[in-house]
């Protein structure tokens, strides 16, 4: 199926947002399909998801084949790519310059992400020394639209015994992000894997020399690194 090319459309806050959150379904679903994006965006109906999309698909910005959900265009992915790319930039610039708490930033960079001038978007880009990941360890788009490569796995896919350092954080929820930061499960602390239930049951890890266990939907939202802690250490 040819790609329909994007025409000349005005581009607003509501557009933004849901290129932004088909780019974040696509990153974890094989389809994007309107019951997702309708989630991502936090519980609007699926029929105003359905109608935004026929929109996006007239305009260019998206192609929706029936049973295959919706897949960005390069004109619609490169817009998502820059509203990430200010969302996270603006909430490590909240955290690093104004004192913000990681699990305060995401509705003030909701808003803002969508007003910032190119220039004052360098301008936080450089304070911030042209940061590659924001407070939760979600990577930051370059200026030029490329997302950085990231090797990881979640900690409910480690064998019991494995050792390794949390990267990423998966979660925007105020709440479980307080939770976390309480157990020392951030980005950058090492963990060890102590145990892992069957039957999708918790996973039992040590950060901190303390032990917590965690409900596997919780285990599946926090990354690590690729490769065992002690082989790092040991520069194998």
């Amino acid at each position: 199926m040819q790609t329909p090319r994007a025409r000349q459309v005005r581009v607003t806050a509501a557009v933004e947002d849901y290129l932004r959150a088909i780019y974040l379904v696509q990153q974890r679903h094989a389809a994007v399909t309107t019951s997702l994006v309708a989630g991502q965006l936090g519980g609007i109906k699926p029929s105003s998801v359905t109608g935004m999309i026929k929109k996006l698909a007239r305009d260019g910005l998206v192609t929706h084949t029936p049973y295959h959900g919706v897949q960005l265009t390069s004109a619609g992915e490169a817009i998502a790519l820059e509203v990430v790319r200010h969302h996270r930039l603006i909430e490590l610039y909240l955290v690093e310059a104004l004192g913000y708490r990681w699990d305060e930033v995401h509705d003030d960079a909701d808003a803002l992400e969508h007003v910032i001038s190119e220039r004052l978007e360098a301008r936080i880009a450089a304070y911030l020394e042209h940061p590659t990941h924001d407070p939760h360890g979600d990577p930051i788009p370059s200026l030029d639209g490329v997302m950085p490569d990231i090797s990881q796995r979640s900690i409910a896919d480690l064998p019991v015994g494995s050792r390794r350092q949390i990267t990423r954080v998966g979660e925007q929820q105020a709440e479980r992000l307080r939770y976390l930061a309480d157990l020392g499960l951030v980005p950058g602390a090492d963990i060890e894997v102590r145990a892992s239930a069957p039957f999708d049951g918790p996973v039992t890890v040590m950060v901190r020399s303390h032990i917590h266990a965690l409900d596997r939907r919780v285990a599946r939202m926090i990354f690590v690194t690729a490769d065992d802690a002690s082989t790092r250490a040991n520069g194998e």
